[in-house]
Parts: structure tokens; sequence; C-alpha cells
């Protein structure tokens, strides 16, 4: 989804708003490095997307005020109030619904999530999780794959694991940070602190620095999918770094865990044609002999896997399937 302006998104989607119990509103809410994109649902239809840009490094206060108008514009544009709402977090949370890091926007630490956010939607009960895991839920759903593990390239590496059906490790029970598995033994630093994790190797900015170095000037997205479709050495190199690095993680879980399929998705691998196809060849050259290789696919829902997870987890805390902050 590309950013938008906050006027909202020309989906063609209907926006009547019936009646009943059926016609509840349900939002989801993915929080991004760069952006964050909204979408409601009602029934078994989706009524409303759009997404809006935050540049880096403000105060939270200033972030948390963009959302709030964003949120209003939107009530006042469907003229409902939400029952629930669902949140994907890029940010570590502790137990006292306190973010304790988010290295590309430090200035959110120590933020009560909950004191921040539940002021926003008044009347609707609140979840937040973390967005891969969401983004695996989702990923799940789509495809009908109980047992799944998701990768999300975007600002950041995230994912998450489906086993059974159910979020590994379980919602409101932590989160599978596959983005800070170590891929690389003294690897590039990652914003964690440490080195070689999968997410300073193989995240969008990681793989546009490496292409630029490669290069031997800057290399803009828009530069590396072209010279990427091109065949140029500079950006096949680049990106079968990253595409070989996600094939080590997977092939790591697959070992612990015995997921059967692998998404790929995010917003900066969604926007590489065959990027999936790489990560797969590469899980094949990695697969341990006697095993058959983990199958990889595309995200079925591209860049949007987290947004639609965060309406998933809107129901969810509705449902109370889940034990939820």
């Amino acid at each position: 989804m590309g950013d938008g302006t906050g006027t909202g998104m020309d989906t063609g989607m209907d926006t009547g708003m019936g009646d009943g119990e059926a016609d509840a509103a349900y939002l989801g809410v993915d929080i991004g490095g760069t952006k964050v994109a909204l979408r409601v649902e009602t029934g078994d239809r989706c009524v409303h997307e759009r997404a809006f840009s935050w540049p880096p490094r403000h105060s939270a206060a200033r972030d948390l005020g963009r959302l709030a108008e964003q949120v209003a514009e939107v009530r006042a544009d469907l003229g409902v109030s939400f029952r629930a709402v669902g949140v994907a977090m890029p940010a570590t949370v502790g137990p006292a619904e306190r973010v304790t890091a988010w290295p590309s926007r430090p200035e959110w630490t120590g933020t009560d999530l909950g004191a921040a956010l539940r002021p926003l939607f008044p009347g609707a009960a609140v979840a937040w999780a973390d967005d891969g895991d969401l983004g695996a839920l989702a990923e799940s759903r789509a495809s009908g794959c109980a047992d799944l593990l998701y990768l999300g390239v975007g600002t950041g590496v995230g994912g998450g694991l489906v086993l059974a059906g159910e979020p590994c490790p379980g919602l409101g029970r932590g989160s599978f940070e596959v983005g800070h598995m170590v891929v690389e033994l003294g690897g590039p630093r990652c914003d964690c602190g440490r080195r070689g994790c999968l997410q300073a190797v193989a995240s969008g900015p990681a793989t546009l620095r490496r292409a630029s170095r490669q290069r031997g000037s800057t290399a803009a997205f828009d530069d590396l999918v072209k010279a990427w479709g091109d065949g140029r050495p500079w950006a096949v190199t680049a990106l079968r770094r990253t595409c070989r690095a996600l094939a080590a993680a997977a092939v790591g879980v697959q070992e612990l865990l015995q997921p059967r399929l692998v998404r790929v998705g995010g917003g900066f691998a969604d926007g590489i044609p065959g990027f999936a196809g790489l990560v797969a060849d590469h899980v094949t050259e990695l697969a341990r002999p006697g095993r058959p290789p983990l199958p990889v696919e595309e995200a079925a829902l591209g860049g949007l896997s987290s947004l639609h997870g965060a309406v998933s987890l809107a129901r969810l805390l509705v449902c109370r399937e889940f034990p939820l902050p």
C-alpha cells in the first residue's frame, strides 16, 4: 500500500454501514517504521482502507497525535464507532504495557501503550501484538495452512509462526522475533546492538545499503528493482545475500519447529519480482540431505499481511479466543 495523505483510498468497496451485530465495525491499525495503515471491516467485508506516512524521529506524543487525527477522520467519514481495535506494533512491549524497545523510534521507549492507545478509541476493546505475529496469523488463514512461518521484509524484518492454527508463542505471551535471529556471525550491526541479526542483513534499508556499495553510488529502491530485472551484477549480488539470510532463518526454524510452509511478504519483498522464488532457491540449497526443502511462496496478502492480521486481532479480542493485553 502506498503512502496516503489521510484522505482515504478509493478501493471500490461499499461504505454503507447497516444496523445490527453483523455490521459492528472492527478496526485494524498497522504501525510501521515510516507509515501507518488503517483498515475497517464490518461483517465479512472491508469498508475503508487508508495509509499515511509519518516522518522519523518525532516524539511519541506527536506520532500519537497524528494517529488520533487519522482515526477521527475515519470515524467521521464512516459515521461509526468501533467495537474492537487491533494494533500491529513493531515495538517490544513489556508486561506493564510499556514500550521497552523500538530501535527505529526510540522516542517511544517508556510509553505506556495502553494509556496512549485506549483514549483514541472510546468505547472499543483495544489490543495489540507484534506485527510479524499478526502477519503470520493472517497468512495462515489466507493459505489454509495451520503450520506456517511468515517472513515480512520491509523497513525491518518481522515474522511470525503459527502452529496448529495458533500463534507461537501465543498472543499476549511474547513475540516471535525472527528478525533478531543471528544469521551471520560478525555480520553488520543491528539496531538492537548485536551483529549479524537477520534484520541487519536482510531488511530493505540493509539491502539498499549493500546494493549502493556494490554499485559504487546510491541505489534507491526503484534503481534496485530495474537493475534486478536487467540482471545487473550489483543488484543480483545484493539481493542474493538478502534472500540467503532469509533462507537460513527459515531452515533454522524448520529444524526446530517444523512449519509446513513459508510465506514471504512485506512492503520491500512485495515490490521485488521473484523475491520469494529466490528465497526458495536458497532454502533448497540449504536443505539437509534426506529431507524435502520447505515450500516457500509469496505472501497472499502482499505488503498488507500485518494489517489484515490486526483486524483479525480485533475480532479475536471480541471472541476472547486468546489472552490479550
